[in-house]
């Protein structure tokens, strides 16, 4: 499991899936989220802007990444 580093208090769903390097870009990541492609701590979300904070953990395409402080 990788871990994306938070710099704030928060990243949003489709930086992360960037920063991961789960995607290429911004676009991918929106279809990728509007398809139902993406899991926030289990649950299927929609929202590419949806705040992520330590703890949490994305799961996308058979890969997992967890958000840490």
């Amino acid at each position: 499991m990788e871990e994306i580093k938070l710099r704030d208090d928060f990243i949003k769903l489709g930086q992360a899936l960037k920063a991961a390097g789960l995607v290429d870009s911004g676009v991918e990541a929106k279809i990728a989220i509007q398809d139902g492609e993406v899991f926030v701590n289990g649950a299927v979300e929609y929202q590419r802007g949806k705040k992520l904070h330590d703890g949490d953990t994305v799961e996308f395409n058979g890969k997992t990444i967890k958000v840490v402080q």
